[in-house]
């Protein structure tokens, strides 16, 4: 991206992990960013500015994002994993899931959408799980309904010029990685022997929102490591 032209980027989740690295990799580049999280992260930058909100409640996402005003991009990074096999489904934490990670997008996007400027970019933070994985079936339901919500989107916003796309990482070094509530089991070790980087997540979601990418739309990108193999 070239720090000659400034643009204005909203982000959430952004005060750790994914979206964290997101934020910091476009303030780096010389843009906007307004960080949408319910804590305030600890980015000192006269370009960033924070919008706390509990995205888990649908109703606030239309007036936070009628305070947001005109903006190039959104990326939808916010999002928590809880896992549980057949037989111990929990149903207040699919929908929980559910809210965060399809309902809010939705909800951002059809508020800033209309004041999106022409050649805009929508990411989506997906899952490598979308494909399916044993005990993350309410995890890989949402982020699976993620993929078909974006690639909808992506035919209706073309005529735009407007992309949108799904980035979905394997496992990735985040404080999410590390939370013992976050899952039963270990979380796989990807083929090429590491965890994914946080900040090779942020490259490729820097790309997709640059004017060099105004062809990829519709797509579902793995940052996995070798696991969707």
């Amino acid at each position: 991206m070239n720090h000659a032209s400034q643009q204005r980027f909203v982000v959430t989740g952004a005060s750790s992990g994914i979206g964290y690295a997101i934020a910091r990799h476009l303030l780096d580049a010389g843009h906007a960013v307004i960080g949408v999280s319910r804590s305030a992260p600890d980015l000192h930058d006269a370009r960033f500015t924070h919008e706390a909100a509990d995205l888990g409640d649908t109703a606030s996402i239309v007036p936070l994002a009628a305070r947001l005003g005109a903006v190039d991009g959104l990326v939808h990074a916010a999002g928590f994993m809880q896992t549980a096999r057949l037989g111990e489904l929990d149903a207040a934490s699919g929908e929980a899931m559910w809210r965060l990670h399809v309902a809010a997008a939705a909800a951002l996007a059809d508020s800033l959408v209309p004041v999106m400027r022409a050649g805009g970019r929508i990411v989506l933070i997906g899952s490598r799980v979308s494909g399916g994985a044993a005990g993350r079936s309410q995890y890989a339901g949402v982020k699976a309904a993620m993929v078909g919500m974006a690639r909808s989107w992506a035919m209706e916003l073309a005529p735009r010029g407007i992309t949108v796309n799904v980035v979905s990482p394997a496992a990735t070094e985040t404080p999410m990685l590390k939370d013992p509530q976050r899952t039963s089991s270990a979380p796989v070790l990807p083929p090429i022997g590491r965890y994914v980087r946080a900040e090779e997540v942020a490259s490729m979601v820097a790309y997709l929102l640059g004017p060099q990418a105004g062809a990829i739309t519709g797509q579902q990108i793995m940052i996995c490591g070798g696991s969707s193999l």
